[in-house]
C-alpha cells in the first residue's frame, strides 16, 4: 500500500505530458443540416487547385501547353530550314543550267544532219565521168595537132578539131543539163562546201561567244551519255571558243549533232526537275525558293 501511494505521488509530481496522436482512420464527417427549400446537391470542384487560385490567374495547364506548342513549332521550323536551304541551292543550280544551255533549243537538225550530202559513190561516178570527158578532149586535141604537123591527113585533123569543140561544149553546165540530169563532179564539190559552210555558221551561232556544249556537260547527272569520251575533244574546243573553225569534215559535224541531241535530252530532264521542285516549294510555302528566273537581257 505504501508502494502504491509512492507511485501515485510520483505521477502527481511529474509534469503533464502532451497528448500523442496515433495514426488511424479518418474522422467521420459532420452532417450539415440542409434547409427544406434547398434541394440542390453541392458540387465538388474537379480541380481544387484551379478553384483555389485567384480569379486573375489562368490555370497552370493552359500556360504549360502554350510553350510546348511553341517549342514544337520552332522545332519543325528548325528541321525544315536545312531542307529549304538545300532546295533553294538545287533550284538555283537548275536555273543556272537552264539559262546557260537554252540555246540547244535553237538547233536546226536538218542543217546539221546534212541529209543532202553527196555520198562517196556519187562522187566516184562523177569523177569517172569527168576523167572520161578530159581524156576524150585530149585525144581530139592530139588528133587536131597531129594534122597541123602533117602526120595525119587534113580531113582527120578537121574531124579531130570538130570533136574537140563538141566535147568542150558538153562540159559547159548549160549544155550539160540538156542531155543529163546527173550533177557534175564540180557541182558535187560545190554542194559539199556549201553545206559544210552553212553547218559551221550554224554551229558558230549556237556556240556564241561563251561556248555551249562544254556548259551543257554540267547536265551529265541527268544524261550520263554526255560523259562519253568521244565528246571530250569537242568539249575542249567549245571551251576554247574555236569549235566552229575546227569542223572541217562532215563526221565532225555529225558528232557535234549527236552531242547536241544528248544535251537536248538532258535539258528536258533538267527542265522537268526544275518545275517539279518549283511546285514542291510552292506546296510547302517557300516562295523565295519557287521564285521565277530573271529574264535574260
Amino acid at each position: 500500500m505504501a508502494e502504491n501511494q509512492s507511485k501515485a505521488a510520483t505521477r502527481a509530481n511529474s509534469p503533464a505530458q502532451a497528448p500523442v496522436l496515433r495514426p488511424g482512420r479518418a474522422a467521420d464527417p459532420v452532417p450539415v443540416p440542409v434547409a427544406p427549400g434547398d434541394q440542390t446537391p453541392a458540387t465538388v470542384p474537379a480541380n481544387p487547385a484551379a478553384e483555389s487560385a485567384p480569379t486573375g490567374q489562368a490555370p497552370e495547364t493552359s500556360s504549360e501547353s502554350e510553350p510546348s506548342a511553341d517549342r514544337g513549332e520552332s522545332r519543325d521550323t528548325d528541321s525544315g530550314k536545312p531542307e529549304r536551304v538545300l532546295a533553294e541551292s538545287r533550284q538555283r543550280k537548275l536555273r543556272l543550267m537552264l539559262r546557260q544551255c537554252d540555246r540547244v533549243l535553237l538547233m536546226d537538225f536538218d542543217l546539221l544532219a546534212m541529209n543532202g550530202w553527196p555520198d562517196n559513190y556519187t562522187m566516184a561516178e562523177a569523177r569517172r565521168s569527168r576523167d572520161l570527158w578530159l581524156f576524150s578532149a585530149l585525144i581530139a586535141a592530139a588528133v587536131f595537132l597531129s594534122g597541123l604537123t602533117g602526120f595525119v591527113p587534113a580531113w582527120i585533123a578537121g574531124g579531130g578539131f570538130g570533136a574537140f569543140v563538141i566535147i568542150l561544149l558538153l562540159g559547159v553546165p548549160a549544155v550539160r543539163r540538156i542531155y543529163t540530169t546527173k550533177p557534175s563532179y564540180l557541182d558535187l564539190i560545190i554542194t559539199r562546201q556549201r553545206m559544210l559552210r552553212e553547218a559551221r555558221q550554224h554551229v558558230a551561232h549556237l556556240e556564241g561567244s561563251d561556248g555551249l556544249i562544254w556548259q551543257c556537260a554540267r547536265m551529265a547527272d541527268f544524261n550520263p551519255a554526255l560523259k562519253n569520251t568521244r565528246f571530250s575533244h569537242l568539249l575542249r574546243l567549245s571551251e576554247s571558243r574555236s569549235l566552229s573553225r575546227q569542223l572541217t569534215r562532215r563526221e565532225h559535224v555529225r558528232l557535234y549533232l549527236i552531242c547536241l541531241l544528248e544535251a537536248e535530252k538532258a535539258y528536258s530532264r533538267v527542265q522537268k526537275a526544275f518545275f517539279e521542285g518549283n511546285q514542291e516549294a510552292l506546296d510547302r510555302g517557300w516562295e523565295e525558293v519557287a521564285a521565277e528566273p530573271e529574264p535574260r537581257t
